[in-house]
Protein backbone atom coordinates (compact mmCIF):
# COMPACT_ATOMS: atom_id res chain seq x y z
CA UNK A 1 0.00 0.00 0.00
CA UNK A 2 1.30 3.45 -0.91
CA UNK A 3 1.46 5.72 2.18
CA UNK A 4 2.54 8.70 0.08
CA UNK A 5 -0.77 8.96 -1.77
CA UNK A 6 -2.61 12.24 -1.15
CA UNK A 7 -5.65 12.03 1.07
CA UNK A 8 -8.94 12.57 -0.71
CA UNK A 9 -10.19 16.15 -0.42
CA UNK A 10 -13.37 16.55 1.53
CA UNK A 11 -15.44 19.71 1.35
CA UNK A 12 -15.10 21.95 4.39
CA UNK A 13 -17.90 21.68 6.89
CA UNK A 14 -20.40 24.48 6.49
CA UNK A 15 -20.86 26.75 9.49
CA UNK A 16 -24.00 26.16 11.52
CA UNK A 17 -27.00 28.13 10.39
CA UNK A 18 -27.47 31.29 12.42
CA UNK A 19 -30.92 32.19 13.70
CA UNK A 20 -32.95 35.31 12.99
CA UNK A 21 -32.05 37.08 16.26
CA UNK A 22 -28.36 36.38 15.82
CA UNK A 23 -28.37 37.73 12.26
CA UNK A 24 -30.73 40.68 12.81
CA UNK A 25 -30.03 41.76 16.40
CA UNK A 26 -26.84 40.31 17.86
CA UNK A 27 -24.58 40.60 14.80
CA UNK A 28 -25.47 44.26 14.07
CA UNK A 29 -24.91 45.18 17.71
CA UNK A 30 -21.55 43.43 17.67
CA UNK A 31 -20.64 45.24 14.44
CA UNK A 32 -21.48 48.57 16.07
CA UNK A 33 -19.39 47.81 19.14
CA UNK A 34 -16.38 46.62 17.16
CA UNK A 35 -16.20 49.97 15.41
CA UNK A 36 -15.14 51.69 18.62
CA UNK A 37 -18.54 52.39 20.13
CA UNK A 38 -18.68 51.60 23.82
CA UNK A 39 -21.60 49.84 25.50
CA UNK A 40 -22.24 53.01 27.51
CA UNK A 41 -22.45 55.16 24.38
CA UNK A 42 -24.77 52.66 22.68
CA UNK A 43 -26.98 52.47 25.77
CA UNK A 44 -27.10 56.27 25.89
CA UNK A 45 -28.19 56.32 22.24
CA UNK A 46 -30.88 53.73 22.92
CA UNK A 47 -32.19 55.68 25.92
CA UNK A 48 -32.24 59.02 24.12
CA UNK A 49 -33.94 57.40 21.15
CA UNK A 50 -36.68 55.93 23.35
CA UNK A 51 -37.32 59.37 24.86
CA UNK A 52 -37.27 61.18 21.49
CA UNK A 53 -39.27 58.49 19.68
CA UNK A 54 -42.11 58.75 22.18
CA UNK A 55 -42.44 62.52 21.90
CA UNK A 56 -46.21 63.00 21.60
CA UNK A 57 -46.14 65.09 18.44
CA UNK A 58 -46.55 63.17 15.22
CA UNK A 59 -43.93 63.98 12.61
CA UNK A 60 -41.19 65.36 14.86
CA UNK A 61 -39.54 62.20 16.18
CA UNK A 62 -37.16 61.66 13.25
CA UNK A 63 -35.85 65.21 13.44
CA UNK A 64 -35.66 65.09 17.22
CA UNK A 65 -33.66 61.85 17.11
CA UNK A 66 -31.32 63.31 14.48
CA UNK A 67 -30.78 66.52 16.47
CA UNK A 68 -30.05 64.66 19.72
CA UNK A 69 -27.72 62.23 17.93
CA UNK A 70 -25.73 65.13 16.48
CA UNK A 71 -25.74 67.07 19.76
CA UNK A 72 -24.66 64.11 21.91
CA UNK A 73 -22.46 62.47 19.18
CA UNK A 74 -24.52 59.27 19.31
CA UNK A 75 -25.05 56.52 16.76
CA UNK A 76 -27.50 57.98 14.24
CA UNK A 77 -28.46 54.71 12.44
CA UNK A 78 -29.15 52.98 15.74
CA UNK A 79 -31.35 55.82 16.95
CA UNK A 80 -33.32 56.08 13.70
CA UNK A 81 -33.82 52.31 13.54
CA UNK A 82 -35.18 52.35 17.07
CA UNK A 83 -37.34 55.36 16.22
CA UNK A 84 -39.02 53.50 13.37
CA UNK A 85 -39.34 50.36 15.49
CA UNK A 86 -41.15 52.34 18.19
CA UNK A 87 -43.64 53.94 15.77
CA UNK A 88 -46.61 51.77 16.83
CA UNK A 89 -45.83 52.43 20.50
CA UNK A 90 -45.55 56.15 19.70
CA UNK A 91 -49.10 56.26 18.36
CA UNK A 92 -50.47 54.53 21.46
CA UNK A 93 -48.47 56.79 23.76
CA UNK A 94 -49.94 59.95 22.23
CA UNK A 95 -53.32 59.02 23.70
CA UNK A 96 -51.73 57.90 26.99
CA UNK A 97 -49.86 61.20 27.26
CA UNK A 98 -52.96 63.27 26.50
CA UNK A 99 -54.96 61.47 29.21
CA UNK A 100 -52.09 61.64 31.71
CA UNK A 101 -51.61 65.34 30.98
CA UNK A 102 -55.32 65.96 31.51
CA UNK A 103 -54.99 64.27 34.88
CA UNK A 104 -51.88 66.33 35.76
CA UNK A 105 -53.59 69.58 34.78
CA UNK A 106 -56.87 68.48 36.41
CA UNK A 107 -58.59 69.18 33.10
CA UNK A 108 -61.83 67.68 31.89
CA UNK A 109 -61.35 64.85 29.44
CA UNK A 110 -61.81 65.91 25.84
CA UNK A 111 -63.29 63.63 23.25
CA UNK A 112 -59.77 63.20 21.89
CA UNK A 113 -59.06 60.36 19.49
CA UNK A 114 -56.17 59.63 17.17
CA UNK A 115 -58.55 59.09 14.26
CA UNK A 116 -60.09 62.54 14.80
CA UNK A 117 -56.63 64.08 15.12
CA UNK A 118 -55.38 62.55 11.84
CA UNK A 119 -58.60 63.44 10.03
CA UNK A 120 -58.43 67.03 11.30
CA UNK A 121 -54.78 67.32 10.31
CA UNK A 122 -55.71 66.42 6.73
CA UNK A 123 -58.86 68.53 6.54
CA UNK A 124 -58.17 71.67 8.61
CA UNK A 125 -55.73 74.47 8.05
CA UNK A 126 -52.67 74.36 10.29
CA UNK A 127 -54.02 77.22 12.41
CA UNK A 128 -57.42 75.57 12.86
CA UNK A 129 -55.72 72.28 13.72
CA UNK A 130 -53.60 73.99 16.40
CA UNK A 131 -56.67 75.77 17.74
CA UNK A 132 -58.55 72.48 18.04
CA UNK A 133 -55.72 70.42 19.57
CA UNK A 134 -53.61 72.99 21.45
CA UNK A 135 -54.76 71.87 24.90
CA UNK A 136 -54.34 68.22 24.02
CA UNK A 137 -50.82 69.03 22.83
CA UNK A 138 -50.00 70.90 26.03
CA UNK A 139 -51.35 68.04 28.14
CA UNK A 140 -49.41 65.44 26.15
CA UNK A 141 -46.19 67.48 26.22
CA UNK A 142 -46.44 67.96 29.99
CA UNK A 143 -46.85 64.23 30.61
CA UNK A 144 -44.03 63.36 28.20
CA UNK A 145 -41.63 65.93 29.70
CA UNK A 146 -42.33 64.69 33.23
CA UNK A 147 -41.88 61.03 32.28
CA UNK A 148 -38.83 61.53 30.02
CA UNK A 149 -36.22 61.05 32.79
CA UNK A 150 -37.96 57.85 33.89
CA UNK A 151 -38.13 56.60 30.29
CA UNK A 152 -34.43 57.35 29.90
CA UNK A 153 -33.53 55.38 33.02
CA UNK A 154 -35.81 52.45 32.13
CA UNK A 155 -34.12 52.19 28.72
CA UNK A 156 -30.54 53.07 29.70
CA UNK A 157 -29.72 50.80 32.63
CA UNK A 158 -30.96 47.47 31.18
CA UNK A 159 -29.44 48.31 27.77
CA UNK A 160 -26.10 49.19 29.35
CA UNK A 161 -26.04 45.96 31.37
CA UNK A 162 -26.95 43.84 28.34
CA UNK A 163 -24.43 45.57 26.08
CA UNK A 164 -21.65 45.20 28.66
CA UNK A 165 -22.36 41.47 28.87
CA UNK A 166 -22.36 41.28 25.08
CA UNK A 167 -19.06 43.19 24.91
CA UNK A 168 -17.41 40.60 27.17
CA UNK A 169 -18.37 37.90 24.68
CA UNK A 170 -16.43 39.65 21.92
CA UNK A 171 -12.79 38.89 21.24
CA UNK A 172 -10.53 41.85 22.10
CA UNK A 173 -10.13 44.32 19.26
CA UNK A 174 -6.82 43.94 17.43
CA UNK A 175 -4.49 46.90 17.50
CA UNK A 176 -4.13 48.23 13.97
CA UNK A 177 -0.73 49.83 14.70
CA UNK A 178 1.01 46.53 15.50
Amino acid sequence: MNNNAPAPLSPPASPPRRGFWQRRVRDPLIALMTHGTSPEKLATGIAWSVVCSLCPFFGVTTGLNAAVALWRKLNQPLMQALNYTLSPVHLIMILVYVRTGEWIWNATQDHFSLVDMFRSFKELSFGDFLNKFAWAGLHAFTAWALTAPLLFAIAYFPARAALRRLAHLLPPEKDVAS
